[in-house]
């Protein structure tokens, strides 16, 4: 009596055995490459070039800058003047390392920061501005994160470019870095200037 075991035989059935693990190591670096694709800050939204959602935030309870109570934030801001508005929180670690990007941006006179302040307590974003300095002309109190969800904020820090006519040219997701500073932001404010 002869042990005969049908074996796969030869360089054919090696290759029958290799092709379930080929297309998965070929379909783990085209996976790979589309997630190293593109700048992973920049998210498409679909308020681009569309008019800033009717925003009306109060001003942040005590805040002050330059000895002069600081505004809140409405559309009226975003008229005639290109605008950065960064969505931000003192609960927010990424936000304590952009701060001193906003800054530099604040210093910018063809353009103006205004802040929203996202679900935080008056009380935590003064200490926050007052420990590094306050960069916004404008900041609204959004404690209940209801008008950033109108500007399709989804998590701190978020950062938006608007155009001289209201609209929205341009959106950063993530922290404001010398990276994306340069990369993506600056020129987005060039382009909103330019239009």
């Amino acid at each position: 009596m002869s042990d005969q075991t049908t074996t796969p035989r030869g360089g054919r059935g090696r290759l029958l055995l290799l092709l379930p693990l080929a297309v998965f190591l070929a379909l783990a670096a085209l996976f790979l490459f589309r997630l190293g694709a593109g700048d992973p800050n920049r998210l498409p939204s679909a308020l681009i070039g569309r008019v800033a959602p009717n925003t009306d935030l109060p001003p942040i309870d005590g805040l002050t800058r330059d000895s002069k109570t600081v505004p809140g934030v409405t559309n009226a801001l975003f008229v005639g003047k290109v605008t950065v508005v960064n969505v931000w929180a003192s609960w927010c670690v990424p936000c304590h390392d952009e701060i001193p990007f906003l800054a530099t941006l604040g210093k910018d006179p063809r353009i103006q920061l205004a802040g929203i302040n996202y679900k935080d307590a008056p009380e935590n974003a003064r200490r926050f501005l007052n420990r590094y300095g306050n960069p916004f002309v404008a900041t609204g109190a959004d404690p209940k994160g209801r008008e950033s969800i109108e500007w399709g904020v989804y998590g701190v820090p978020e950062t938006f470019v608007v155009g001289r006519d209201g609209r929205i040219a341009y959106k950063l997701v993530g922290p404001i870095g010398a990276d994306n500073l340069r990369s993506a932001l600056l020129p987005a404010i060039e382009k909103a200037l330019a239009n």
